[in-house]
């Protein structure tokens, strides 16, 4: 054997020393089955760990949630994630969050968009997806569906809409929107019949028809009841955010709030859907100190807690109220990270700390405190 150059001794050296020095992988051990303890059964947050890469972090964020007393989460499963080349599929990721989900007793409510690039135009963004493709992306609603069958009872049909953004930068489209939901139906059911297909959260927005903005989420809806989507989903998913108004201020068509979720019940019922229910997969309050849509940190608290309470006490259609949003793999340095409710290093905030109080019937922590 020839003698290695001094080059290659030391490139072997330092090979040697990162793979001993490197440090351990985390141990993760699945435990025992879990159950949420709660007083409010609707209590739910969306997780967003698409990109949560560290399997230790998407267990405790799961366990974080469990002890906060939440039984429902909203997460994100890409298309474009797990169809990167067309008919193969990776259920990595999604296999390992949802098993992890279930294991704490949670129940999963899975939002389905993002478009590969082998099914979209050449310089187009991962929000368009065009009538040539809406059965392909039927098709891996429908492959989502079967492989978990029996664990995932809740899928949502795209993501806002009748927003130009989420749309592809394109006009909102209602019927296209409603062609879709149609066919991703038919292949959800033939897949699991059991399994309640949502129609698409829309923007809480007042933008006018002809807007290159988005439209009226209460106009949208209606326009999809007119484009025959009532056969074609289980129960509606919707978007509350609050701003600045309290949970308690009541519903305008000229005014976003958390109350105008009442607003799109009452295009459901007028279009004969009042035996289906709602759920919200985003909503909530923003504490940013210089964001102008955001309040105070105590008010972001009593708002959350009550707009739990109004649901349960009020609202018989509402079968969740996920909020936006428990945790970001990393800081997103904006005004984003004001809406979560755990720290990228898992620090708890006050408003984790009094919504589990709550679900615990416990005093509040924080909120007594607080003017």
């Amino acid at each position: 054997m020839l003698p290695l150059r001094p080059v290659a001794r030391l490139s072997v050296i330092g090979l040697a020393l990162y793979t001993f020095s490197a440090p351990p992988q985390r141990l993760v051990v699945m435990g025992p089955a879990q159950t949420v303890v709660t007083r409010n059964p609707l209590i739910g947050v969306h997780t967003r760990l698409t990109d949560e890469v560290e399997e230790w972090k998407v267990q405790r964020t799961l366990e974080m949630v469990r002890e906060m007393g939440s039984p429902w989460i909203v997460e994100y499963f890409p298309w474009g994630y797990y169809e990167s080349v067309q008919g193969r599929y990776d259920w990595t990721h999604p296999d390992m969050v949802i098993e992890h989900a279930l294991n704490q007793g949670l129940r999963v409510i899975a939002r389905i968009d993002f478009v590969p690039q082998w099914a979209r135009p050449e310089e187009t963004t991962y929000r368009y997806l065009d009538r040539d493709h809406f059965a392909d992306y039927a098709a891996f609603v429908g492959a989502f569906v079967a492989r978990y069958r029996g664990r995932v009872e809740h899928v949502v049909i795209w993501n806002e809409p009748n927003l130009a953004f989420e749309w592809g930068y394109r006009t909102p489209d209602p019927e296209a929107y409603t062609e879709l939901l149609r066919l991703a139906y038919e292949a959800a059911k033939e897949a699991d019949p059991d399994v309640q297909v949502l129609a698409a959260g829309l923007a809480p927005t007042l933008a006018p028809p002809g807007s290159e903005w988005g439209l009226d989420d209460l106009l949208f809806l209606q326009a999809m009841y007119d484009a025959g989507a009532a056969p074609y989903f289980d129960g509606l998913a919707i978007h509350a955010y609050g701003l600045t108004f309290p949970p308690d201020d009541p519903p305008d068509p000229e005014q976003i709030n958390y109350s105008r979720a009442e607003l799109l019940r009452e295009v459901m019922v007028r279009n004969g859907d009042e035996h289906k229910p709602a759920y919200i997969t985003e909503g909530g309050w923003n504490d940013h100190p210089r964001w102008t849509k955001a309040v105070r940190p105590y008010q972001r608290i009593a708002y959350t807690v009550r707009a739990f309470e109004k649901a349960r006490e009020e609202w018989p259609w509402c079968e969740a109220v996920a909020l936006w949003a428990f945790r970001y793999p990393w800081p997103q340095h904006t005004y984003q990270d004001y809406y979560t409710f755990v720290s990228p290093e898992f620090v708890a905030k006050p408003v984790y700390q009094d919504v589990r109080h709550y679900a615990a019937g416990e005093p509040y922590e924080y909120l007594e405190e607080m003017p």
